[in-house]
């Protein structure tokens, strides 16, 4: 029977079977002939591989067990023990806990950059210095970096720039096409879409650094299972549609929340108000995707009132569901900075995260109005 399915069909195993030895021998003589075991790769996790590199327009990529891992996977592909890494001050408070409380312990320090130094570097750079790591968008301000400048600052001082696209999506932005070293995907989120999915992805622009990420994957043990994988797969099919939608209706709830006197500022960069407005536009094609926060005043009485009333934005500590949510980075994402770090940043009681879904938006203004009311 000669069944050949339109879709990869899930190749539920941890363990593949061999002929004889000179099969397994033609595994380690051809790389790519003939899959061994689910750790060193998968049809369903090497397909995921394939389809985010081809969006980011890479030399190879590696899918992981979440966004952390993608992360881990990145920083590990430059540094070892001794090393030092920069990152953006703007971060995911995930990447901060990573840095600060792990890496640490494997010798890897961490210095912060403020958004306003991100294009002169030489106060932070240090002879150990490998890498900076930042933001398309920042989570959760979506203050937005100017990348062929940020890859002119690094090349200048001999860094490799790691991107963690993940707010922007490649439907919006790649930053490879600007000379950036790695980009990075919490799956997750835009990728996958539907909230049902923990994934992640790094992307190399170059095949040495490929080979390192999936070297780094493979004895690790980030791998990725092939239902994530299959499932992640399907929800990148509808990716380029869904992320139009989001944009469309962040843009117009930005512009609603903007307007709305309970609120005290919006952060979005749809909005001409926004500082990196005209920067956004050009790295985003006109679109900028379907994160925003806005400001609250800094009484957990009033968020709380505005979580319990709300029922299109349920409080979920994620993002970038077909449906609609609310975050608060002060609780939840951002928890592992320091006060001073969330002071710094503007992160406070009152600042509230809204992942926009791609509902009719006549029904998300409406119950805003009445959550706000």
């Amino acid at each position: 029977m000669n069944i050949q399915p339109k879709i990869t069909p899930i190749y539920q195993t941890s363990v593949f079977k061999f002929e004889d030895l000179d099969a397994v021998q033609q595994y380690f003589d051809e790389p790519g002939s003939r899959y061994l075991y689910s750790r060193n790769g998968n049809p369903n996790t090497d397909e995921l591989a394939a389809a985010v590199n081809r969006w980011e327009g890479g030399a190879g990529a590696v899918a992981t067990g979440s966004g952390m891992a993608a992360i881990f996977a990145a920083i590990l592909t430059y540094c070892q023990a001794g090393d030092h890494v920069l990152c953006a001050a703007d971060i995911y408070g995930g990447s901060a806990a990573l840095l600060n409380l792990e890496l640490s312990r494997l010798g890897i320090s961490v210095s912060y950059v403020p958004f306003e130094q991100l294009y002169e570097l030489k106060n932070y750079v240090q002879p150990t210095t490998r890498l900076l790591l930042c933001e398309t968008m920042s989570n959760p301000l979506l203050r937005v970096v100017d990348l062929h400048a940020l890859v002119a600052e690094c090349q200048q001082h001999g860094l490799k720039l790691v991107v963690d696209n993940t707010f922007s999506t490649p439907v919006l932005t790649r930053p490879l096409t600007y000379g950036a070293d790695l980009v990075l995907h919490s799956v997750t989120k835009y990728l996958a879409g539907h909230s049902d999915v923990t994934a992640g992805a790094v992307v190399a622009r170059v095949a040495e650094d490929a080979a390192r990420l999936r070297q780094i994957g493979v004895v690790f043990g980030l791998t990725l299972s092939p239902m994530e994988s299959w499932l992640s797969v399907r929800g990148m099919k509808t990716m380029r549609l869904r992320v139009a939608a989001h944009s469309e209706n962040a843009l117009i709830v930005a512009e609603f929340l903007d307007q709305h006197p309970a609120v005290e500022a919006v952060y979005y960069p749809g909005l001409p108000t926004h500082p990196q407005h005209t920067l956004a536009t050009m790295q985003g094609a006109g679109r900028f995707g379907g994160m925003l926060s806005f400001r609250l005043p800094d009484d957990a009485a009033v968020v709380n009132g505005f979580m319990q009333r709300s029922r299109l934005f349920p409080f979920a500590p994620s993002l970038a569901g077909v449906d609609s949510s609310c975050s608060h980075p002060l609780y939840t994402s951002h928890r592992a900075l320091t006060d001073a770090q969330r002071a710094e940043l503007g992160i406070s009681v009152g600042l509230v995260r809204l992942s926009v879904g791609i509902e009719p938006v006549e029904e998300l203004l409406a119950d805003l109005a009445q959550a706000l009311g």
